[in-house]
């Protein structure tokens, strides 16, 4: 059996996604599992022991011929069954006309109608989204939800092992969104309470380096920045052997959950019951209490705070509460 997974959203999502391929592959060991995603993403499945294709669409360059083209390509595989984890029309279209047998998706998908399976996506029920995405796969009569995961190499391990020989702690300070961000003097203070404790690691893209250079600034500590120096599986391989990670609502949660990673993660404009929150063995959830009336503010955050006032993120009071 050939499976493909569609999911060409952000990290986050694309990591959540392969709790479904977990699931799929524990029951069906000789099927072939591939995925489709946005371009950037594809590091996620380097070394994968059952990922076998990463179909991979540049969505930021010649968007809809490079659509084209990835349709065209994931045709030609003749897949058996077509998982599509996305609510959004490009995604339809990919499921549309990849020429897959059986097609499964969300009734949200403008598309839905000529999929083969059709699903609901219910958010703020406190159903998780990986719980959600096991609804695809109900007529292949596979009752088990797995958690999502990761496979970092023995070279990932080996890349941040000169960064391991003190107890630290991670924290990956930056969001897409500014109102799932946790302002950069919030992360000052935790820097200044783990201070002495432990070794504390920045981590991020190159583009949180700004934001990391601001809270060392503010901290005036031996904290050391790694924003852009590590790619999603070594961020995953330091995460796991630290001590505590401190993450936002973004996708480092996601990454602490598929290394089963000790994580903190903080809420603000969003809240856990929409399905996103943590899935790691060790895992503390901290938000602003009591909780501001106009929380929450929306799904998925937001460029602004919409009352300007912020008190979601300002109201959270760092304290030794939070140590590991």
């Amino acid at each position: 059996m050939k499976i493909l997974i569609i999911q060409t959203a952000y990290p986050g999502d694309v990591i959540l996604s392969t709790a479904l391929a977990e699931s799929v592959h524990h029951h069906l060991p000789d099927a072939r599992i591939d995925f489709a995603v946005r371009k950037g993403n594809e590091s996620l499945f380097r070394n994968h022991p059952f990922v076998k294709k990463v179909h991979v669409w540049n969505k930021k360059e010649n968007k809809i011929a490079n659509l084209v083209s990835l349709i065209r390509q994931i045709r030609k595989e003749k897949y058996d069954e077509v998982f599509n984890l996305q609510r959004f029309f490009s995604s339809g279209l990919i499921t549309l006309f990849s020429g897959g047998k059986s097609t499964s998706g969300f009734v949200k998908n403008p598309l839905s109608f000529f999929f083969t399976h059709r699903h609901p996506h219910l958010i703020g029920n406190g159903e998780h989204e990986t719980s959600r995405n096991h609804q695809l796969i109900k007529h292949l009569a596979i009752d088990e939800k797995s958690k999502p995961r990761l496979y970092p190499s023995d070279n990932d391990f080996e890349s941040v092992k000169k960064y391991t020989a003190m107890p630290y702690v991670c924290m990956a300070p930056a969001s897409v969104w500014f109102t799932k961000q946790l302002p950069a003097v919030k992360w000052a203070e935790l820097v200044q309470l783990l201070k002495g404790r432990f070794k504390v690691y920045l981590i991020g893209g190159k583009e949180d380096d700004k934001l990391a250079e601001e809270i060392r600034s503010m901290t005036k500590s031996e904290t050391i920045n790694l924003t852009g120096k590590l790619s999603f599986l070594q961020s995953a391989a330091l995460m796991k052997g630290a001590v505590m990670n401190y993450v936002n609502d973004s996708a480092p949660l996601y990454l602490a959950s598929a290394v089963n990673a000790p994580v903190t993660v903080f809420f603000l404009s969003t809240v856990p019951e929409f399905g996103f929150g943590p899935l790691s063995d060790n895992s503390k959830i901290v938000s602003a209490h009591p909780a501001p009336s106009c929380r929450p503010c929306g799904l998925h955050g937001m460029k602004a705070c919409p009352q300007k006032h912020f008190n979601c993120a300002m109201q959270i009071q760092i304290n030794e509460s939070y140590l590991p």
